[in-house]
């Protein structure tokens, strides 16, 4: 039986495994949150190694205050970046695979096409380049890592943007909505899923070096089309209105165009994306 640490286990990602892991007992999961486990500190990650002796290591733990971070640099580079020299080193001493997610922050490139894994990037915010250099940390080691960069992550556990609409959606009767950036939205149990279905595969057929994957929700909208389509499944009667990025300034700047070409995890692990109102209808139903 192979045995998986999961950091970060509070967050939207790390409570989407905690849902599943019956449907994957052939794997022994230990999850622990940012109190149980610094993952910016060597002894802390040591400690956790050395009593489980992990096969995988899935690292949901991040710094994602996207705004907050424009002033919280050290902060921020210390998670989501720095405390990635430590976790690569546990991880290759230890023989363990690492699953970090990423973000499609980190393109902002201004093509207006899907951005495949080799397309260039171009992080502009604080929260975006911390990511990247994290990116880098794992690639300029030895370790053997699956990155996945995924986008507009929302669940029914923790803060996110379907949580937020649903309940302003309670709260007021006009609403404006940023409506010229375009994205995918992803349902954060899609990808415990799929990150479950790659370590299912890789068993019989182990990864050596590092691996970047896009994974998001199928079909591409705007933060409007987004909105609008919750409101209209949760039955909630507001009046929103589309408006520019410009109208509405905030601290970070945000990426355009955030749309993910999903071919390479679909040929090399036959992982199909749900698209995404499949998702969100799923989401909403379990929030009500």
């Amino acid at each position: 039986m192979k045995k998986i640490i999961v950091s970060g286990a509070n967050g939207q990602i790390g409570k989407s495994f905690q849902k599943i892991v019956f449907d994957w007992q052939e794997f022994e999961f230990h999850f622990y949150d940012k109190e149980s486990l610094d993952i910016a500190s060597k002894e802390s990650l040591d400690a956790v190694f050395t009593k489980h002796k992990p096969d995988v290591f899935i690292n949901c733990a991040a710094y994602t205050a996207v705004d907050k971070a424009e002033t919280e640099r050290e902060k921020a580079y210390s998670i989501n970046a720095e405390a990635l020299d430590f976790i690569t080193a546990v991880c290759i001493s230890n023989d363990t695979l690492l699953v970090h997610f990423s973000s499609d922050y980190v393109y902002d490139n201004g093509m207006n096409v899907p951005m495949s894994e080799k397309a260039p990037t171009s992080p502009k915010s604080i929260y975006a380049q911390s990511k990247k250099m994290g990116e880098e940390v794992i690639e300029q080691s030895p370790v053997n890592a699956i990155i996945i960069r995924t986008s507009w992550v929302y669940s029914e556990f923790g803060h996110n943007f379907l949580k937020t609409m649903l309940k302003i959606g309670k709260e007021k009767s006009i609403l404006n909505i940023v409506n010229d950036q375009i994205g995918s939205p992803t349902y954060a149990g899609d990808i415990a899923t799929a990150i479950m279905k790659i370590l299912k595969q890789i068993e019989s057929d182990p990864i050596s070096g590092c691996q970047i994957l896009n994974f998001s929700g199928e079909g591409k909208i705007s933060w409007f089309d987004f909105a609008s389509y919750i409101f209209e499944e949760a039955n909630i009667d507001i009046d929103i209105h589309p408006i520019p990025s410009s109208d509405y300034p905030t601290p970070a700047a945000r990426p355009k165009w955030s749309v993910l070409d999903l071919t390479e995890i679909k040929s090399r692990y036959g992982i199909a994306p749900k698209y995404w109102k499949e998702s969100v209808k799923e989401c909403i139903y379990l929030l009500s």
